[in-house]
């Protein structure tokens, strides 16, 4: 296997980096897009996030790696086989980065059934396909746009259910299917149709770094890993190692976050204020900043994750005019949240003021 570039080493390109640490956070995001020329190291960044994610426990001899803590996300074979058994013996293993080629077909991204076995034997022959192998690992297809598009539905269908459901001749077969969903594209060979970009939950553009100094740095960082990788990734490793912890922490803390009901009207108020079509965009910004503060170590989410959440959520969903500025920053989006939460505060107090001398009216009454 070939060295890996660190995450930690890579050079600017945050808003990337941190949409890729999110999903790794919770990978109930949904996964994230990236558009952006050649050389900015998209394809890199992928790869070295999948290095530095912290390892999983899987369940023994399990073609689709699945959870020995969760049996109810088991895969069908699991279910058959454990069934009753309280002792479930399972191993480590590394986070798994897997590849999707352009040429896939819906067959070799979901997997086959053979028929012809379930009926002449009576068994259920399952061939599992991509997803089985992504299976809570991160799946990274480069140039998401040149693939066909109902592999790219079924893909995205998959990420957002974290199960992937094979039927055929009236046999089914479902394992988990629960990965960071990563696609890369170059615009200049083509867009995704609208209706599967808005799928992606994240989106995010880059482009080439202009400042000197950092393009400077990417040289210098460069050379220093094709000269010796082994004592490049030595050199980085305490970062690795921080940061692989902090995720792992996130993950276990990502399920206590808690939001209120002025987070939801934040998010609602700032949707409706940039004529986001749908309500996916408002979903997703409320995992994302979720995701935010577990990251940060916080069981409650405040309007900077908002912001930050909603700066990597809306891009691709916002509706562009050809003078209106290409993209939102995180103080303007917090400035902007922050100010539809001061219209609406008066509202909500002069609504409860409606109703609380309705119920004093109404006790007089009685």
């Amino acid at each position: 296997m070939p060295p890996i570039f660190p995450f930690t080493a890579i050079v600017g390109q945050e808003r990337m980096r941190r949409a890729l640490i999110l999903n790794a956070v919770d990978t109930r995001i949904g996964g994230v897009l990236i558009r952006g020329e050649r050389g900015t190291a998209k394809s890199t960044a992928s790869r070295s996030l999948a290095a530095l994610l912290p390892s999983v426990k899987v369940v023994d001899d399990c073609r689709f790696g699945c959870d020995p803590d969760k049996p109810n996300t088991w895969c069908t074979e699991c279910k058959e086989r454990f069934a009753g058994n309280k002792k479930i013996p399972s191993h480590v293993r590394t986070t798994s980065f897997v590849n999707l080629p352009v040429s896939a077909t819906e067959d070799r991204v979901v997997g086959t059934l053979d028929i012809e076995q379930a009926i002449q034997k009576g068994e259920r022959h399952f061939e599992p396909g991509v997803l089985a192998g992504a299976n809570r690992g991160l799946l990274y297809i480069d140039e998401v746009n040149l693939l066909d598009d109902h592999v790219v539905d079924v893909l995205l269908d998959s990420a957002a259910m974290g199960t992937n459901m094979v039927e055929r001749e009236g046999i089914s077969f479902s394992h988990p299917a629960r990965f960071i969903l990563v696609g890369t594209m170059n615009p200049e060979e083509g867009e995704l149709r609208p209706q599967l970009l808005d799928r992606f939950a994240l989106s995010v553009d880059i482009v080439g770094i202009r400042d000197a100094r950092e393009r400077v740095m990417i040289m210098e960082r460069n050379l220093a890993f094709e000269q010796d990788a082994e004592a490049f990734r030595q050199q980085w490793k305490p970062k690795e190692d921080e940061l692989s912890h902090q995720i792992e922490k996130g993950r276990e803390l990502v399920g206590e976050v808690k939001h209120t009901s002025r987070d939801l009207l934040s998010i609602a108020a700032l949707t409706a204020s940039l004529n986001v079509d749908g309500h996916r965009a408002d979903l997703v910004i409320l995992k994302a900043a979720r995701a935010q503060a577990a990251f940060e170590g916080r069981t409650k989410i405040n309007d900077h994750d908002i912001a930050l959440a909603a700066e990597l959520a809306l891009p691709h969903r916002i509706k562009r005019t050809p003078f209106q500025q290409a993209e939102m920053t995180t103080e303007q989006l917090q400035e902007r949240i922050e100010q539809l939460a001061g219209q609406s505060m008066p509202d909500e107090a002069e609504a409860d003021e409606s109703e609380s001398q309705q119920n004093k009216s109404e006790e007089k009454k009685t």
